[in-house]
């Protein structure tokens, strides 16, 4: 047996720039094959579109309410729902968080102060999981190229909203110096599913849990990726941006 796990996904009801509703994007999931989906919602310094004024214990209520509606809905069509969160830090460094659950961040209001190495030690120590989102990706808003092959259990090496040469440089150094690999869509719209579109992380196992899938993550074995492998195949170019090593 395999199981399908979309591992990056943002809804309108806590990102910004998310366009369709959690329970949407269920019944296409369904019919492309998933078993879950992790919503990874934008975190407090990110394109969140929760008001930061509110008071800590309220903003991650309010920042984990299409969760729970995702999850409600998702316990009804016969589709784990899962719990995680992207983290930004408005340079172009993005790191997706799992294993930690909301009450952790009632209690951990200090994870939007810290720097990524803080929050890689912490999450780490506490369990969960820390993976560079689209880690070769640029964008207007960036400067440069920011990279933590340190500062993360694994990299995510294919995602939908990158061009393919950006994935291609990724997996490239990932494979070079023995990193773990994840890919996830990114998606933030229904819009957005289709076969060809496809960016899974596929398990032998069934993901029950987040703490399942930190424990398959971790481990290095009994996963694999899924995703359109002719984009490594794409013409090798430079970055436009200066990159910048953080070890």
């Amino acid at each position: 047996m395999e199981y399908l796990y979309e591992t990056h996904l943002h809804t309108s009801g806590s990102s910004a720039c998310g366009r369709s509703k959690g329970p949407e994007y269920l019944k296409g999931y369904k019919e492309l094959g998933y078993d879950g989906i992790f919503v990874t919602e934008h975190f407090y310094l990110g394109n969140t579109c929760i008001p930061r004024d509110l008071p800590w214990p309220e903003w991650v209520d309010r920042f984990c309410e299409s969760y729970y509606e995702t999850k409600e809905a998702g316990d009804k069509a016969g589709i784990n729902v899962f719990f995680g969160w992207e983290t930004s830090y408005g340079t172009g460094e993005d790191f997706l968080i799992y294993g930690l659950a909301p009450t952790w961040l009632k209690d951990h209001p200090e994870i939007i102060r810290i720097t990524q190495e803080e929050q890689y030690e912490l999450v780490h120590s506490e369990g969960g999981l820390v993976v560079q989102a689209h880690p070769f990706r640029e964008r207007g808003y960036m400067n440069e190229i920011r990279l933590h092959p340190n500062h993360c259990d694994a990299w995510e090496i294919a995602n939908a909203g990158n061009k393919p040469y950006m994935d291609r440089r990724a997996y490239e150094y990932a494979r070079d110096h023995d990193m773990i690999m994840t890919c996830g869509s990114d998606i933030h719209s229904t819009d957005c599913l289709a076969e060809d579109l496809v960016f899974a992380m596929v398990t032998d196992e069934r993901v029950m849990s987040e703490s399942d899938y930190v424990r398959i993550i971790r481990s290095g074995r009994g996963f694999r990726m899924k995703f359109p492998k002719e984009r490594l195949l794409c013409e090798m170019q430079e970055p436009e941006l200066p990159v910048f090593w953080c070890f």
